[in-house]
């Protein structure tokens, strides 16, 4: 989208989207987390066959009978006492979850009080199901939540929640067969003085054979690699004109070999150069599909907002920019994110999903996202996860707009 483009000239262009359904579509579940099927007995005595057409299924959607069982695992204080944290000291890892049997993950909830300036950074959290060897989720615990920057804001999203104050919430659907292990590891040089965690989850004789397993990977490039840094303005001449059909030098949120569907992302930004970072539009490969199977019109676009959202934050269910500060100049900061629940993008064989960094990827500004997908194992190989000196953010001198000169010689 363009920053110069008159909102008057076409008051209609920009339309938001439709009602979106309950993100426990994602399971096939209803809104309450029960699969609709038959009538449930209750106390051995079936259901008369006029209670079953009572009337619409939602109305008792919350009060039907789970076979399920509740769990969780916290850190409380098993002495009885009043501390109810764990320290994790400096490169150890403390495991925070380790089961067997076949059930779901439902929410995860943590709050940290660490001296460590980039916590939020060099916590990384990583999580097993089902006896793999490599981690289906491996993300710094600030990025998982979609703090990117390493900064706490509050937010509420569907799937994700920062409430006041530094408490980190997920609501994702993370189902396993035989077993499940979540972890965090200390990657600073401080350590964490008091981990607050708790993990929900239900458990279950068996799993549907039909379920994908969780996925969540980081991904960075500080700063993104701009085609030039000979421009004055995103206009500026020969910016505009360049062409990119095929995603060339795009940034890759997320590759994946398999059956499954994507369900969103978390991005932060750091501009490293003045102007509008988003002119970039969103491009999504599936089942090796040369060109874009899904294509946008503009970075602010995808995460469903318009017109570089007017430089104001906002945080809906399904998408948001719910931190942006100094906007448009070297050093602002933005924190987006975007659900598909109400149409998880499928694929059969694979998925590439990229977003340009400017128009044509002339920009070299600082991008850190977190993907989350589902999909049948065994996943592709991750990326290894940057250094935590390099996952910090920073400006970078890259030219361009606003660019400072070098020193004098």
């Amino acid at each position: 989208m363009h920053r110069s483009d008159p909102l008057e000239s076409s008051p209609a262009r920009r339309k938001l989207l439709g009602t979106m359904v309950s993100a426990a579509a994602l399971l096939g579940l209803n809104a309450a987390g029960a699969a609709a099927s038959e009538p449930v007995p209750v106390n051995g005595a079936p259901v008369p066959p006029d209670h079953a057409s009572a009337g619409p299924e939602e109305l008792f959607a919350l009060a039907r009978f789970r076979s399920y069982k509740s769990r969780r695992s916290s850190s409380w204080d098993r002495t009885g006492g009043n501390g109810d944290a764990i320290p994790v000291e400096a490169g150890q890892t403390a495991t925070l979850l380790n089961i067997s049997g076949a059930g779901v993950v439902t929410h995860i909830w943590f709050t940290i009080n660490s001296p460590d300036r980039m916590h939020l950074k060099n916590l990384v959290l990583r999580a097993w199901w089902d006896g793999e060897s490599t981690p289906s989720v491996e993300v710094p615990i600030g990025d998982f939540f979609g703090l990117g920057l390493g900064e706490y804001f509050v937010y509420q999203s569907a799937l994700l929640a920062v409430a006041p104050i530094k408490a980190l919430n997920a609501y994702f659907q993370m189902p396993f067969a035989t077993s499940a292990r979540i972890t965090v590891t200390n990657e600073g040089k401080l350590r964490t003085e008091n981990l607050y965690f708790a993990i929900d989850y239900v458990t279950f004789p068996d799993l549907p054979g039909d379920v994908g397993r969780f996925h969540a990977q980081y991904r960075q490039a500080a700063p993104c690699n701009g085609w030039t840094d000979d421009w004055t303005s995103n206009g500026s001449p020969g910016i505009n004109d360049r062409k990119n059909l095929t995603g060339e030098g795009n940034y890759v949120f997320l590759e994946a070999a398999g059956k499954g569907h994507f369900v969103g992302v978390t991005h932060a930004v750091e501009q490293n150069q003045d102007g509008w970072f988003g002119e970039g539009d969103d491009m999504i490969f599936i089942d090796g599909d040369a060109l874009p199977t899904i294509n946008g019109t503009g970075t602010e676009d995808y995460y469903n907002g318009a017109w570089d959202f007017g430089g104001q934050a906002f945080a809906n269910m399904h998408q948001g920019a719910p931190y942006v500060v100094d906007p448009e100049r070297i050093g602002g900061r933005y924190c987006l994110y975007r659900w598909h629940t109400e149409s998880p993008i499928t694929f059969e064989k694979s998925i590439r999903v990229t977003m340009e960094h400017g128009h044509a990827n002339h920009r070299s500004d600082n991008f850190y996202t977190t993907a989350y997908w589902y999909q049948a194992e065994p996943h592709a190989a991750f990326p290894a996860l940057p250094e935590p000196s390099a996952r910090v953010p920073r400006i970078f001198r890259v030219g361009g707009a606003g660019a400072v000169p070098p020193p004098a010689a």
